[in-house]
Formats: C-alpha cells, structure tokens, sequence
C-alpha cells in the first residue's frame, strides 16, 4: 500500500510516518511541499500514485480560529475539500482527520459515530464542513480524534499538555487547571496505529472514532501526569469560565467507538496510553 501523508511531521503525522512505515511505502508531505488550501498545489498528489491520501493539515488554534474564520475555513474545509476531489479522481483512499468539536458537549456521556454534530466555535464548524467535503469522495475516512498527545508535540502549539504540564511543575509554578470540561485523552501512537488498522482490513467507509478509552477532566488528566511521575506540585482546579477564552468550548466531547470493536481494534485505556508516552519521551525509566 502506498500512503501519502499531508502534515507529516506533526504529532499525529509523525506517528502516521512511523507506524505505517514498517509495514507500507510512506510518502510524506510537509506544508513546504503541499498548500492544502491551494488547488493546483494540491495536483503534486497525482504524481505519487498514492492508494491513500491521509490529510492531517489543520488550522487548530480554537481562539485564534475565531479571529481568523477565513484561513480557517480555507485550511480546514476547503483543504479537504481539495484533497477528497483529487484522490477521488486519482481513485485513492481520502483520510480525513477530525475532531471531537464537531460536537455540542450536550449530551454529557461520549459521542459515538451515530450521534448528530452541532459544532458551537469556528474551529468546529469548519472541521464539519471538511467532513462534508471529504464525502465527495466516496472511498472515505473520516477520522475523529482528540486531545492529542505524541512525542513530536503539535506544530503550532508549542507541545503539548502533557509537557506543558510537566515543565510547570518543574519550574515550581501553582497549576491552574479546568476540572469542568471533559475529553478523552489520546495517544498519537495509538491513534496512528488504530488507523493502519482500518487501512489494512479495509473497514467500510465512513465516520470512526479514535481515541483512546475513557475521559477525564482536564485537571483529573494533569493530576494522572503528576501521579504516573512521582511529582506533587501545587494543582488546582479552576471553571472554564475563568480562562475568559474567545472560543467556546463543548463542556463535554469525549467520544468512543461503537465501531472499531466490531473489527477486533481495542483501544487501550488512556493511563495506560500515558505511561507507555512519558517512557517513551524518557520521563519514566522503562521496566
């Protein structure tokens, strides 16, 4: 199988590039060599060949994403959009990398795939319009992930939670932490290896959902982190409302799969997802 990855050395697309590669040909496109939001750039697909063109190019900065809801549409909607009509028409496989705010936060229990979206911020509403337009191509994935966490960090984001986590308490800074927004913490490592696994039994087409198992409130995860690493500094829990953030948030958007099981793929608990990262990242020694 010849896969090409879009947004290849961000968390998830690194763990894409790892995974896939031990077993696939993996091509993989940073934003110097493709510009989602361009579609002539987006022809350079053609000359791969590819059987599977998995887009993981996003404009994921929530607030930022209410100020800018123009390259914000352009990244995240019409870069699918423009990615599903070419692997279409090269009769590759379009993966298309979601999020879990495409959903409300309403319905207080995780979403499955058969629950409706109503995202409620920018960045919810143009991950649902790419969505709709990775469905122009009929052989499609869309791929529905959250809170991600991987060794590469999030392009972008500076990191990730977990080492911003960790970096505070090592600089002996007071850890103020929402205790009111629930998610489901995700290892990219898993979530990559969960999608070779749809590739490779060829799933039907269609909606998953990748994370790992369980959820969490912000604060439960960050004190999980401190837990696992023997560290004890001072954490408290803090309402959203407090962070006086641009972008509302879904209160509660984890999900889970009623899908992956039925094929055999297990996603292991995200404490256990936690461990096997902070050894990975050398926090923790291995066994």
């Amino acid at each position: 199988m010849r896969v090409v990855v879009i947004g290849s050395t961000g968390q998830l697309g690194t763990d894409l590039m790892k995974v896939l590669g031990s077993d696939h040909e993996v091509i993989g496109l940073t934003h110097g060599d493709i510009e989602v939001t361009d579609y002539n750039s987006c022809l350079a697909l053609k000359k791969y060949s590819p059987d599977v063109v998995i887009n993981t190019a996003a404009f994921h900065k929530t607030d930022l994403c209410e100020d800018e809801p123009l390259k914000t549409f352009s990244v995240n909607a019409l870069g699918a959009k423009n990615v599903a009509l070419i692997s279409k028409e090269i009769g590759a496989t379009c993966v298309f990398i979601s999020t879990d705010y495409v959903f409300d936060g309403s319905k207080n229990e995780p979403y499955t795939e058969d629950d409706v979206p109503n995202p409620i911020n920018t960045y919810g509403i143009s991950k649902l319009a790419g969505e709709l337009y990775t469905r122009w191509n009929p052989k499609h994935y869309i791929v529905r992930v959250a809170s991600l966490f991987g060794v590469a960090g999030a392009s972008g984001k500076g990191g990730n939670f977990v080492e911003t986590m960790i970096k505070k308490a090592k600089n002996g800074e007071v850890i103020r932490v929402v205790d009111d927004m629930w998610m489901s913490p995700t290892y990219t490592r898993d979530a990559a290896a969960a999608i070779k696994k749809i590739l490779e039994l060829g799933l039907p087409f269609g909606v998953y959902h990748v994370t790992n198992r369980g959820f969490c409130t912000w604060f439960q995860f960050a004190k999980e982190i401190f837990n696992q690493l023997g560290l004890n500094p001072v954490l408290e829990p803090i309402k959203t409302e407090e962070l006086k953030m641009r972008a509302k948030r879904p209160r509660f958007s984890a999900l889970k799969s009623i899908k992956l099981s039925k094929y055999g793929i297990d996603m292991r608990d995200w404490k256990e997802a936690l461990h096997e990262y902070l050894v990975e990242k050398g926090h923790i020694r291995k066994e």
